[in-house]
């Protein structure tokens, strides 16, 4: 009978009586149609016991595997360190591979073991709150959570596994090829389309943790939010907000939340907002090795954000003007409405949905340049850090390339030597980029390459 009653509670329009079902009505949707369980919703969220009986007489239990920890640790290889990842506030990450020999009938894929560190920041509740999520959300901007493990004191999570890991790595990595222009669109605008899923649900999803660390891009930069584990269930009815103690990350929290602790959907819209401005610069929000005035990105960067003629300074140098002036300034407008400093003022996330769908459509004013190869650090192999996008053959001739380069500089413009033979005490730095126009007129007197006019008359003769 209990049971039969939190059913109910769960599916009320499963019990409906037949009398007063209405066979017109449309047919809704497995979110629409039952209340959404929320975490509350447990019976004793601390048990095992109960925590899998109530989850697997849901909707979450349809949708998710319960693995033993005996199963993970074999597709993990014991967790070895040769499968980890990397690790966050839950716990350390490690990659595995499930296919039907692990669960008869389960699709063979990579996946992405996330383990609960019982000592780490967050805790029991993170992770119940992302198995309630995610178990139950499904879109093509969220990340798939594939199920769970919940046996003595372990608590673990099994996602699909993402190619390309998070956009903090890929945007601010020391050594990698810069995201392009349309890349960077692309990725807000998956981002984008997450949050407007989670904030359009009858009972809206507030985030409340949006940042690059959080945003996963697969193969093809397709965004995929992650780690639901400070996900609230927004207002309801007449309710304005919902009352929470502060939590987050310092940069990407929106003022009003902070000051007061009154959560909306409006706050996940500041720290999309931050993450924008961060795509535009290549800047991280916060970063205490910039001058003092720069350190907070936000505080810096907006004021400039409304004067076109300035925009072309805060934006990211990796770019090299690669990209659309139209397009930076109607990204650069709606970074400064998501980053009002009234809630009200802010612009809804399906607005930010369609003013991004018309920013990627604007690429013919975006100019065509030249290849660019990233020089490495003094003593670094080129294949460190470009042996994954390089093939063999590139890699020798670029090799052969930088070589000839560094012996010119040395005989000519490079750095000169003292009479002694010792070089100078100040080394001049080797130029960070050479791109194919550089190499050319640096080559062509080792090269013999020939002159313009000599160019042109073979080329007639031919």
């Amino acid at each position: 009978m209990a049971l039969h009653n939190k059913l109910r509670a769960i599916f009320p329009s499963c019990f409906a009586s037949k009398s007063k079902r209405n066979p017109k009505r449309r047919v809704c949707n497995q979110h629409s149609c039952a209340r959404r369980l929320s975490v509350s919703d447990i019976s004793d969220p601390g048990s095992p016991l109960s925590v899998n009986n109530d989850l697997s007489n849901s909707l979450i239990g349809s949708n998710l595997h319960i693995f033993t920890l005996a199963e993970l640790k074999l597709i993990t290889h014991d967790f070895s360190s040769s499968s980890f990842l990397g690790e966050g506030g839950f716990g350390p990450v490690y990659k595995g591979f499930l296919d039907d020999r692990t669960r008869p009938g389960l699709k063979a894929q990579p996946v992405a073991v996330k383990m609960l560190d019982l000592d780490g920041t967050q805790g029991y509740r993170e992770w119940l709150t992302e198995i309630v999520f995610l178990g139950q959300l499904r879109h093509p901007n969220l990340v798939k959570l594939i199920g769970y493990c919940c046996e003595d004191e372990h608590r673990l999570l099994v996602y699909e596994y993402i190619a390309r890991g998070n956009l903090e790595n890929q945007l601010f990595r020391r050594y990698s090829i810069s995201l392009p222009w349309l890349t960077r669109i692309k990725i807000a605008l998956g981002a984008a389309r997450g949050l407007a899923f989670l904030h359009g649900e009858e009972k809206p999803v507030i985030y409340r943790d949006f940042k690059t660390s959080n945003i996963l891009l697969d193969s093809d930069y397709t965004a995929k939010l992650s780690d639901f584990g400070l996900a609230k269930d927004g207002p309801e009815g007449d309710d304005t907000h919902v009352t929470t103690r502060v939590m987050g990350t310092h940069g990407y929290a929106a003022p009003e939340y902070i000051m007061t602790g009154h959560l909306t959907t409006m706050s996940d819209v500041y720290s999309f907002g931050v993450v924008l401005l961060e795509l535009l610069t290549g800047k991280r929000a916060t970063d205490k090795s910039r001058p003092s005035r720069e350190q907070n990105l936000v505080e810096w960067a907006r004021p400039l954000l409304k004067d076109f003629h300035k925009i072309d300074k805060i934006m990211d140098q990796k770019l090299d003007g690669q990209y659309s002036t139209e397009g930076a300034r109607k990204a650069a407008s709606l970074a400064y409405q998501c980053l009002s400093h009234h809630a009200k003022c802010r612009p809804t996330m399906d607005k930010v949905v369609k003013t991004l769908d018309n920013i990627l459509d604007l690429k013919k004013d975006i100019p065509f340049g030249p290849f660019v190869y990233i020089v490495p650090k003094e003593g670094k192999n080129v294949d460190d850090d470009h042996g994954d996008h390089l093939s063999l053959k590139t890699k020798g001739h670029v090799k052969e390339k930088f070589k000839k380069v560094e012996e010119l500089e040395k005989k000519g413009n490079g750095c000169k030597c003292s009479r002694n033979g010792h070089r100078n005490k100040h080394k001049n730095r080797s130029r960070a980029v050479y791109s194919d126009t550089a190499l050319y007129t640096t080559l062509k007197k080792g090269l013999n390459l020939p002159e313009a006019k000599e160019f042109n008359q073979n080329m007639h003769k031919d």
